[in-house]
């Protein structure tokens, strides 16, 4: 009876590890090296949030390469393992700031919220909100939909002929003439793009705990040049206000949240003499000194920000500095502001951390309420991963920031 061929068939099985320990070192890789261009931006926003799949990546690598080395040692057999082992380290780098990060956010919201800032928020509300600010499970089953009812496409503006329209979610059991909390969002895009559909998981997420959230539109750059995008979000607001009754919004408890652009829209709507009275603010990653994030872009710069700037503002801060310093956030500041949640990412190669802590510094020398949370292992835009490490955090805090404002 002819014998297998034991050896040609380990020669194609150590394939295996060698596969799969160069795939979990190349996307491990991204948790730390910064994107260069747009296109490896996706990886770098990505990995650190899914790299709970990638330990389990590199674990599997790890443990098949020390299989195939007490078969046969070689030179191979140990590159494979070290690369393994690397990839390995790697991907645990976010879980393993996990816990210190968590124990940061909680002494910060405590200290300026109070130790009992949920006391006023209703059982029924506390009960929908998420358990821990970390469930592992939740990283591969995904965060559960929540089934809410939509109004899309209402127009509420049209400046130069262009139909600005926004999204109405809310729960699915809403009393008639009911008025609820509010949320607006404003969506990020470097000012260039998005719709009122973006981030609509988070959307629905909150609609469903018994908020009205309205996603509202804006005209884009470069056709269109600061300040079109924030008379925009005013024109939107003006809308909410007239048609409360029939949008189911409680004026008198409302908050605005944007992310990146979105966010720095929302911050300066906020912020502005005149202002609707937010009950609160939450931003994103949002730019607050725009001639500074001019002169010092990012290094690697993944979707040029001084383009960016330019197309938004139509000029440099050398030719427009009044108008630079006018959609600055910073210069907005003053006593009094609404209640501010300053999301941020560490590692945000957009709008950089060396940045960050400007505006809320600012905040709190003026006698504001403003909460600095910076998630140090996430790149811009981390919350596109809905189910990620980066968005779990961000979403338990948020959630409880707007609940304890919103029901106060």
């Amino acid at each position: 009876m002819p014998q297998p061929n034991l050896s040609g068939i380990f020669q194609c099985w150590w394939l295996v590890p060698l596969l799969l320990s160069i795939l979990g070192l190349f996307f491990s890789l991204w948790i730390v090296v910064p994107a260069p261009n747009l296109f490896l931006l996706r990886l770098a926003v990505g990995t650190p949030e899914i790299s709970p799949w990638l330990i389990c990546l590199n674990l599997l690598a790890l443990i098949l390469t020390i299989f195939v080395i007490f078969i046969h040692k070689s030179w191979w057999s140990a590159l494979i393992f070290i690369s393994s082992l690397l990839g390995l380290i790697l991907s645990l780098l976010p879980l393993s700031q996990l816990a210190t990060t968590n124990t940061n956010f909680a002494v910060e919201m405590e200290t300026v919220l109070g130790t009992d800032y949920l006391q006023s928020v209703p059982e029924e509300l506390k009960a929908q909100m998420r358990p821990q600010p970390f469930v592992l499970a939740d990283v591969f089953r995904g965060l559960p939909k929540k089934e809410v009812r939509t109004q899309r496409g209402i127009v509420f503006a049209s400046p130069d002929g262009v139909d600005l329209k926004l999204n109405v979610y809310q729960p699915l059991v809403t009393q008639k003439l009911q008025k609820l909390p509010t949320v607006v969002i404003v969506y990020g895009g470097a000012w260039r793009q998005g719709s009122p559909d973006n981030d609509e998981r988070f959307s629905c997420y909150m609609a469903a705990q018994g908020y009205s959230v309205i996603a509202i539109d804006y005209r884009h750059a470069p056709k269109y040049k600061f300040p079109a995008q924030l008379e925009d979000v005013r024109a939107a607001l003006q809308y909410i206000q007239a048609h409360a009754d029939n949008l189911a919004v409680n004026i008198e408890r409302i908050a605005i949240m944007g992310r990146s652009a979105g966010g720095h829209l929302a911050t300066l709507a906020a912020y502005e003499q005149g202002a609707m009275p937010f009950r609160a603010v939450v931003t994103y990653y949002a730019p607050n000194d725009l001639i500074e994030g001019f002169h010092n872009p990012p290094v690697p710069n993944p979707i040029n920000t001084i383009a960016v700037l330019r197309d938004f503002l139509g000029g440099t801060p050398d030719e427009l500095l009044e108008l630079y310093q006018k959609a600055s956030p910073k210069s907005y500041v003053r006593p009094a502001l609404p209640p501010s949640l300053l999301v941020y990412a560490g590692r945000d190669h957009i709008v950089q951390s060396k940045f960050r802590r400007m505006l809320y510094t600012q905040l709190r020398a003026t006698g504001n309420q403003a909460i600095f949370l910076e998630i140090p292992w996430a790149e811009h835009s981390f919350d596109a991963v809905f189910p990620g490490i980066s968005n779990q955090l961000a979403l338990y805090y948020t959630e409880r920031f707007l609940a304890s404002l919103l029901y106060s």
